[in-house]
């Protein structure tokens, strides 16, 4: 079968091989709590090694990105996939303690990036610009769905066997991903956008810094990841602890965070749809506002019965990436098609710069209010504090668009 590029069909396939490729970024939060056990591991320490994986990934998304622009999305996209489906294999089979996970996940996030900035250029491509935002949202969907699968997996795995089996079992699934991909995208072309004359690579960044439009929308989304990536990090640390505080089973602190995931989904979709009909810029001042706020309070709730605090955590994920498809498809329009590899690099570099020290900073916060009432209070206040400037920069490219 030969999927028509842009197409409902072609998306849909898109979509399910980025559901499958997602599941490793959560895989190491899904067994957080074992592995800290088991290795001896301070909040600080896991932040570090989730931070390591946040490293990698920010640069694999910058080679990627100049890669891409050089050769051609498709085929960035297919060849970057195999060392994106091999490095989860070899997390499982060698890691053992703090430091061969610190340096490991730091890998599988350097192998990453070639399944999400091909994938959002080719999107751009070949989506027509009435349905754009819709299909970011689709794809940034498809990777919450993922997450949503892999805490899924996990904990069903976690409730037969150990932590290194339920890691096996989400590394799989990337090989799967591949494979769809690579069927997916038989009938795509290879688009390579040329440049002006004299024009080279190696000016593409200057370009990205002059444009003030792309730069507001790189700084918009910078202060986003900060509060996103580390909410991704520490949620099912966070669920379990108010499980145990509420005297619940921890065991099911994983399913509850995949339910957080599924409004992931949700909030994807629904922030694509209204970036569409109603602007981009509003859609991303209204949920990033809603999120920061649950980032001030969420963590003083922890007593709160569970049900009403899997509510708020809902409510949390749903409101923190509903703008984030929305980000990527303003840098898209922001910038000429030549430089758009390069502006997601930038993007990649300055953003996942945030998400890389976020997590750790919240742990550092973890660790130093240890045994007080409002540690998870102040913590996920770090979160709020280092997202504040988002709506700023945005508000202020709203008024250039």
């Amino acid at each position: 079968m030969i999927f028509i590029p842009g197409s409902a069909a072609w998306l849909a396939a898109l979509c399910s091989s980025r559901v499958l490729s997602a599941t490793w970024f959560v895989a190491y939060s899904a067994v957080l709590p074992l592995v800290r056990e088991d290795w001896g591991l301070s909040a600080r320490d896991a932040g570090m090694i989730q931070g390591a994986f946040h490293l990698g990934y920010l640069a694999s998304l910058f080679i990627v990105g100049f890669i891409a622009d050089h050769y051609g999305a498709k085929r960035t996209f297919l060849v970057t996939g195999v060392a994106g489906f091999l490095s989860p294999i070899a997390f499982v089979l060698l890691v053992d303690d703090f430091w061969s996970a610190l340096w490991l996940h730091a890998l599988t996030g350097l192998t990453q990036g070639g399944y999400y900035t091909p994938v959002l250029a080719m999107v751009n491509e070949h989506v027509e610009p009435r349905r754009r935002g819709r299909a970011m949202g689709l794809m940034i969907a498809a990777s919450s769905a993922g997450y949503a699968l892999a805490l899924g997996v996990a904990g069903l795995a976690l409730a037969f066997a150990g932590w290194r089996v339920a890691l096996a079992a989400v590394a799989a699934m990337p090989v799967v991903s591949w494979l769809i991909a690579l069927a997916a995208t038989r009938g795509t072309p290879n688009v390579v956008h040329p440049r002006p004359e004299g024009h080279t690579v190696f000016a593409a960044i200057p370009a990205v810094l002059r444009n003030r439009k792309g730069m507001l929308s790189v700084w918009g989304y910078t202060f986003h990841s900060w509060e996103l990536l580390g909410l991704w990090a520490w949620l099912p640390a966070f669920l379990t602890a108010a499980l145990i505080l509420n005297g619940s089973s921890p065991q099911n602190a994983l399913l509850f965070t995949a339910l957080t995931y599924v409004a992931n989904i949700a909030g994807s979709i629904v922030g694509g749809t209204m970036a569409d009909r109603w602007g981009r810029t509003q859609t991303i001042l209204l949920w990033s506002s809603v999120s920061l706020v649950l980032s001030f309070s969420i963590g003083w709730m922890i007593t709160l019965p569970v049900a009403l605090l899997v509510a708020l955590a809902c409510l949390y994920n749903f409101s923190a990436i509903a703008d984030s498809s929305v980000h990527s498809t303003v840098i898209a329009e922001s910038v000429p098609p030549h430089i758009l590899g390069a502006a997601y690099a930038v993007r990649s570099v300055v953003g996942f710069g945030m998400g890389v020290i976020s997590p750790v900073v919240f742990g550092w916060a973890l660790d130093h209010f240890s045994g007080e009432p409002y540690a998870w209070g102040v913590a996920w206040m770090t979160l709020g504090v280092g997202g504040l400037l988002g709506p700023l920069a945005t508000w202020k490219l709203r008024r250039l668009r």
